[in-house]
């Protein structure tokens, strides 16, 4: 039961990590792609090239918030 238990811990971490909104915006991004998928609303191309595009907004929407980049002044 330790391993199951390790291993699981592991995967915690490498999925959430440091920021857990960034698992969490995958996710809603992931899911609003599988029923775009399932209704037939755009072709799969589009739909890779979309989701593509939402996860690294997602990504830099975090970094953003987080602080990094920002200037400072002395």
């Amino acid at each position: 039961m330790r391993y199951v238990k390790a291993f699981g811990r592991f995967w915690f971490d490498f999925v959430v990590g440091e920021d857990w909104r960034i698992a969490a915006g995958v996710v809603a991004v992931l899911a609003v792609g599988a029923l775009a998928l399932r209704a037939e609303l755009v072709s799969d191309s589009l739909l890779a090239v979309l989701l593509a595009a939402a996860i690294v907004v997602v990504a830099l929407v975090s970094v953003r918030s987080a602080g990094y980049g920002e200037a400072t002044r002395p």
